[in-house]
């Protein structure tokens, strides 16, 4: 496995930008490689990838030196573990709503003897079979990433049991679930989500925990940083090329 500079980065204390990837276009990831940014998550939650497409950008990933990590369709062990065998650098998972969810979680992502990853040395993440398997088995447990939603109601009741879970890297806001779960679909400007994400916040730094959210733009982005959240997804590559053909467009038209 390549050394985890996104990982890196965040225990040095220092903040991190990324970006949601929803194109299955290597190209995509190459570009913003080249953009500077940290990482990019590739979202397999929304949008539907087969296991080649992710190979391929897993690769464009490790040419262009940008962290990859995945969000998954779900919490579910197989799953965490196919994409983990491809070679991404870390899994980020939706609703964690219990400490048990979140063991489960961890225990999916890592090796014995820190969790139930099922092992085998053929797979492209062990460079298939050429690595050494004991060095693997402990870069992997060490190197790879464990990122937690937290978008609901019952995540916040809950995220004093989550916190104690060992092996979580960053705890991620959800806004626009959380303003579901929470009544108010799409207004992640209500006071109910402004007060629940407050709460995460403070508890998981509290627990010297990464605190990860979305931001739609750079000075979004700066307010983040300033409260200490580290872990940071500015819109997605579509949500990128959007928002700057607009602006041209805007400003061409008057």
């Amino acid at each position: 496995m390549n050394p985890n500079q996104l990982k890196l980065k965040l225990r040095n204390g220092q903040p991190a930008y990324g970006t949601f990837v929803k194109f299955d276009d290597p190209a995509a990831v190459e570009v913003l490689a080249l953009s500077g940014l940290d990482f990019f998550v590739l979202d397999n939650e929304h949008v539907a990838m087969n296991r080649e497409r992710l190979t391929n950008m897993i690769r464009a990933a490790e040419a262009f030196q940008i962290t990859p990590l995945i969000r998954v369709k779900e919490n579910q062990t197989v799953e965490i573990l196919q994409n983990l065998d491809l070679g991404f650098a870390g899994i980020q998972a939706p609703n964690i709503d219990t400490i048990d969810q979140a063991r489960n979680l961890v225990a999916s992502v890592k090796y014995a003897p820190l969790g139930k990853r099922g092992f085998s040395p053929s797979v492209r993440a062990c460079r298939y079979g050429t690595m050494d398997i004991n060095a693997y088995i402990e870069t992997s447990n060490d190197q790879t990433m464990v990122i937690a939603h937290c978008e609901t109601k019952e995540c916040v009741s809950n995220l004093d049991e989550i916190l104690t879970v060992p092996g979580l890297d960053v705890i991620f806001l959800g806004p626009m679930d959380l303003s579901q779960s929470l009544g108010v679909t799409g207004q992640t400007n209500s006071p109910l989500v402004k007060d629940a994400m407050d709460q995460v916040m403070a508890k998981t730094l509290a627990a010297n925990l990464t605190i990860g959210t979305v931001a739609p733009n750079a000075q979004a982005a700066k307010a983040l940083t300033a409260r200490g959240v580290k872990y940071i997804l500015i819109s997605s590559d579509q949500g990128m090329i959007l928002q700057w053909a607009k602006a041209v467009l805007k400003e061409l038209k008057g």
